[in-house]
C-alpha cells in the first residue's frame, strides 16, 4: 500500500494556522477527523501528543513527521500541513518546520507505518521537491506536487 496514495486535497492543508507546535499537531489530526478518518479525535490528538513527549519529530531540514499508533484509524491515514513561515517544532537542526506529514496507523497495520515513513524520507531527499511544497498555494497544488513524484 502506497499510503501517498491516499492522499486527497481533505487530507492537506496551505497555510496551516497554528503558529504553536501542541497547536498545530491539533490541526493535523483535524485534517482527518474532518475526512471522517479518525474514530475519537481527542484520543488520536492524545496518541501524538505522547509520542511526541517521547522525543520531538521534527527531523530538520524544515520537516516533521508527527506520528502515532491508535487504533482510531482504520489502517494508516496521513495528512500534510505547510507553514511556509516555520513553526518551531524542537526539531533536531533548531530551525523551525515547514512541511508536517501526519501519520496515524492501527497498531495491527504497523509494517504501513514503517512504509509510510520511508516513502516519505524518499520523496524528502530532494530539496528541489521541498521548496516546491513550501511554495505550494492550495492544497490541489500539494497533491499534484506529490503525485508527479511518484
Amino acid at each position: 500500500m502506497n499510503v501517498m496514495k491516499t492522499l486527497n486535497v481533505h487530507r492537506i492543508k496551505t497555510p496551516l494556522v497554528s503558529h504553536k507546535k501542541e497547536d498545530v499537531l491539533r490541526e493535523l489530526v483535524m485534517i482527518l477527523a474532518k475526512d471522517n478518518i479518525i474514530s475519537n479525535v481527542e484520543e488520536a490528538y492524545m496518541a501524538v501528543v505522547a509520542r511526541e513527549q517521547k522525543g520531538s519529530t521534527g527531523l530538520g531540514g524544515e520537516i516533521a513527521i508527527p506520528h502515532a499508533k491508535t487504533t482510531e484509524v482504520e489502517k494508516v491515514a496521513m495528512a500534510i500541513g505547510i507553514a511556509p513561515d516555520g513553526i518551531a517544532f524542537d526539531s533536531l537542526d533548531g530551525a523551525p518546520a515547514k512541511i508536517f506529514f501526519l501519520i496515524l496507523a492501527n497498531p495491527e497495520y504497523a509494517s504501513l507505518h514503517i512504509e509510510a515513513l520511508n516513502e516519505i524520507a524518499h520523496l524528502t531527499r530532494d530539496k528541489a521537491f521541498c521548496q516546491e511544497l513550501i511554495r505550494a498555494k492550495s492544497a490541489q497544488e500539494v497533491l499534484s506536487i506529490i503525485q508527479r513524484e511518484e
